[in-house]
């Protein structure tokens, strides 16, 4: 596959990360309620996130040297928090970019987050579906891609393995895998010892018709912020939903937690295998810089 055809794959992953982003943000509000009880999606717009603007850099890095730069994804990252701070950055996120953007070193800084253990926050895991996408056909390379995006914040074993299970599912996804369990293998086989691998291996034994609440109460949807509790059920949900983007953002919304996060990583990750949300969506969406 040629550059330009890598880079339409993360562009049409980034899409769907963002429309993702954008309507699971919604439902932080009140009318949550109704809007669940229904089936009705909220009124536009529907503003992106954080999510979608680191998403956003790591595209722009790929676009620009077909690989990922540490040095400079760190200033990108950077950049764009001081152009837009109100995208809802975590305290730690922006306690780091704060730090970097007054002179630190990410190698310095990252490492030491949260008293010396890096961050295992689900940050790394929400932006880098669109890299898996980009290197569709070689999980591998995925794999060592999602890392090195991962270790400029979030440094900890488990963000790193959130980034690279959402990374390498996104990448076999647009490879044309779509056997769950064959997902959930390739997955699992890339990940070191740690808790995020030890929760997908569950995610991978709950059947696909249990309930939502069943799923929640397992794997967690994010309440914690963390990638241990975050992509299990992100990659439960997208591996069982494969055909269908809007059914899959509403099992989303349903586990409540990190709703715009877990809607992110499924959407990107649903897109990159080119099962796109409803045009009504993508218009409802802000639009991403040209």
């Amino acid at each position: 596959m040629d550059f330009e055809a890598r880079l339409q794959l993360a562009r049409r992953s980034l899409l769907g990360l963002s429309v993702g982003d954008g309507f699971g943000q919604q439902f932080f509000s009140g009318r949550s309620i109704f809007w669940l009880q229904y089936k009705t999606p909220p009124e536009a717009p529907w503003r992106w996130t954080d999510d979608t603007a680191m998403a956003i850099e790591i595209v722009a890095e790929l676009a620009e040297g077909g690989e990922i730069d540490q040095d400079r994804l760190s200033k990108r990252f950077v950049d764009r928090y001081v152009a837009e701070p109100d995208r809802g950055y975590g305290w730690g996120a922006m306690r780091l970019l704060k730090s970097i953007h007054e002179g630190d070193d990410w190698r310095d800084k990252a490492p030491r987050m949260f008293e010396g253990t890096g961050s295992m926050g689900n940050g790394s895991a929400m932006r880098v579906a669109p890299l898996g996408a980009f290197f569709a056909g070689d999980p591998d390379i995925a794999a060592e891609q999602a890392r090195l995006s991962s270790e400029v914040t979030h440094f900890n074993p488990d963000g790193i393995d959130g980034a690279i299970a959402v990374a390498v599912a996104a990448n076999l996804i647009a490879g044309g895998v779509n056997d769950p369990d064959a997902l959930f293998d390739g997955v699992i086989s890339r990940l070191a010892d740690t808790t995020v691998r030890c929760m997908i291996d569950k995610a991978r034994n709950l059947s696909p018709e249990a309930s939502i609440e069943e799923a929640v109460g397992l794997l967690g949807s994010g309440d914690a912020v963390l990638a241990w509790d975050t992509v299990p059920f992100t990659l439960w949900i997208a591996f069982h939903s494969l055909d269908d983007y809007e059914a899959a953002l509403w099992r989303c919304v349903e586990g409540r937690g990190d709703r715009d996060t877990t809607s992110a990583i499924v959407g990107g990750m649903l897109a990159a295998g080119g099962v796109m949300p409803p045009e009504a969506w993508i218009e409802a969406t802000e639009p991403l810089p040209s």
